[in-house]
């Protein structure tokens, strides 16, 4: 007898109508706290008896914990060999987009335009993501081992490197006792987990394998709070009142541009260096991300009494979302050029 099909219930086909836009439930949480945040900016403000600085310090420190425990120096090794492909990710992570950054800064004028333009410096000085760039150079058919390497790298090194970026850019109003402050917060909530992290790595490595998605599920609940509690201070604050609509139609348009430009001057000096496609596909995936676990983080660490935390996280978040998208259409589109190549050999 047969059976008849079952459709699939109506969630189940709108998650995948998601995933086929490059989106997913983090996203929408991003949208989804950014609401809250403006119709109920007590909640997570600094005047909330809740104690969101205790909570999100703590989330922090755990999340780069996490990292370092799934960060395998065997891995690291394996793909140390390929350096001038190294050193093209790392310099257009932490070079070639605050250069861009720097060229744009005179077309932005009075101080609304100034602040702006921090937030999307503050952008380009941020590393690549990790997994999100693994994923999409494996989908895209790239150099995979090169493809951890540099993601890790670049995570590592922006430890170091955005802090400083900013401090010589930003012109961070702080004096030695402020900086001495904000090194050793990003030595015991970043660094030393990190480390304890990498060192524990041998041993519980199994363990942050059989638990990733619970792992990365807990770094983006962490990333919405900090992201809820950092636009509830800017709306009470009145930081976007003299921001319309508009205005973030246009800075999301300058991501999509940024994205693109970055994407096409890489493939061309990939090019230009006589890089393996496979190479091509790891430069240019790995190093036009930009990581939303450390802008936040970091956000949180160089501007802790800035009520426009919210504005300095509103060009990553618009960049995260639009990454993911045009990723996606991109490596499905190169990954489906390659499986003819591999039919033929």
């Amino acid at each position: 007898m047969i059976q008849p099909i079952t459709p699939a219930p109506a969630s189940n086909r709108f998650a995948a109508l998601l995933a086929r836009a490059g989106l997913d439930w983090f996203l929408l949480g991003l949208i989804g706290v950014v609401v809250l945040a403006y119709f109920q900016p007590g909640l997570g403000s600094k005047a909330s008896p809740v104690p969101w600085k205790l909570i999100t310090t703590i989330g922090v420190a755990l999340v780069f914990f996490f990292y370092g425990l799934k960060l395998s120096l065997a891995k690291l090794q394996a793909g140390m060999r390929n350096w001038k492909l190294h050193l093209l990710v790392q310099a257009t992570t932490f070079v070639l987009f605050p250069a861009l950054a720097l060229l744009a800064r005179p077309f932005f004028g009075a101080e609304k335009g100034e602040l702006l333009w921090q937030s999307i410096f503050f952008l380009c000085a941020l590393p690549s993501t990790v997994s999100t760039s693994v994923v999409m150079v494996s989908i895209a058919g790239g150099n995979m081992p090169a493809a951890i390497f540099n993601a890790s790298i670049s995570s590592l090194l922006g430890i170091l490197l955005t802090p400083l970026l900013a401090s010589l850019f930003l012109h961070l109003s702080a004096d030695s006792s402020q900086l001495w402050g904000l090194a050793v917060q990003l030595l015991w909530q970043v660094v030393l987990p990190v480390g304890a992290g990498v060192l524990l790595n041998s041993r519980f490595n199994a363990f942050a394998d059989q638990h990733k998605s619970t792992l990365r599920t807990f770094d983006q609940v962490t990333i919405l709070l900090i992201v809820f509690t950092a636009f509830c201070d800017s709306f009470a604050e009145g930081i976007f009142s003299s921001y319309r609509p508009a205005d973030v139609f246009k800075l999301g348009a300058g991501m999509v541009g940024l994205y693109l430009l970055v994407v096409i001057l890489v493939w061309a000096l990939g090019r230009m260096l006589n890089f393996p496609r496979a190479d091509q596909i790891v430069a240019v995936f790995c190093g036009s991300k930009k990581s939303l676990v450390h802008g936040s983080v970091m956000a949180s660490l160089l501007f802790p009494a800035s009520a426009a935390t919210g504005l300095i996280l509103l060009p990553l978040m618009l960049y995260h979302a639009l990454q993911i998208v045009l990723a996606s259409s991109m490596a499905q589109w190169l990954g489906r050029q390659v499986e003819p190549q591999a039919a033929t050999v």
